[in-house]
């Protein structure tokens, strides 16, 4: 009894460690069908701000069951980078590169059934939009560091 209550604290201890580490989330291998449907998911948004067609330079994918949140930076194939000012965004009002982080984006992602979909997401973001406590409540094993 003693040795399995204290296997139990042991697992309890590792998890937690684990959580607090950030453990708890696994970027996506390059040529997954889970990386390239969370990319998928947010190509839609991107090129109807910035135009078609956009690549992303990925700096930070996490997906944690059917939870997920990515950190890129929108560009133009072969890696031309976007001027904003050539954007529909830009000519709509939704984009002002004096007031922007660029073409960053982050996104924070579900997956219904097979199917990535992009449910928070923001473009050229100055702050750190998703350090909510609303968002905290489905996406923590993704942002552990955010939501502590």
């Amino acid at each position: 009894m003693i040795r399995s209550l204290l296997l139990s604290v042991l697992l309890v201890s590792a998890g937690m460690a684990q959580a607090q580490s950030g453990q708890n989330y696994v970027e996506p291998a390059r040529g997954s069908a889970d990386r390239a449907g969370m990319m998928d998911a947010l190509r839609p948004h991107a090129e109807w701000v910035l135009g078609a067609p956009v690549e992303f330079l990925v700096h930070d994918l996490r997906q944690a069951g059917r939870t997920g949140f990515a950190a890129v930076t929108a560009q133009r194939p072969g890696g031309v980078p976007i001027d904003i000012r050539a954007t529909p965004g830009f000519a709509d009002g939704q984009l002002d590169p004096d007031f922007m982080d660029g073409t960053t984006l982050q996104a924070l992602y579900r997956k219904s059934g097979e199917t990535w979909v992009a449910v928070h997401w923001a473009i050229g973001a100055t702050d750190v939009w998703y350090a909510d406590v609303a968002f905290c409540a489905v996406w923590f094993e993704v942002l552990p560091e955010i939501c502590r």
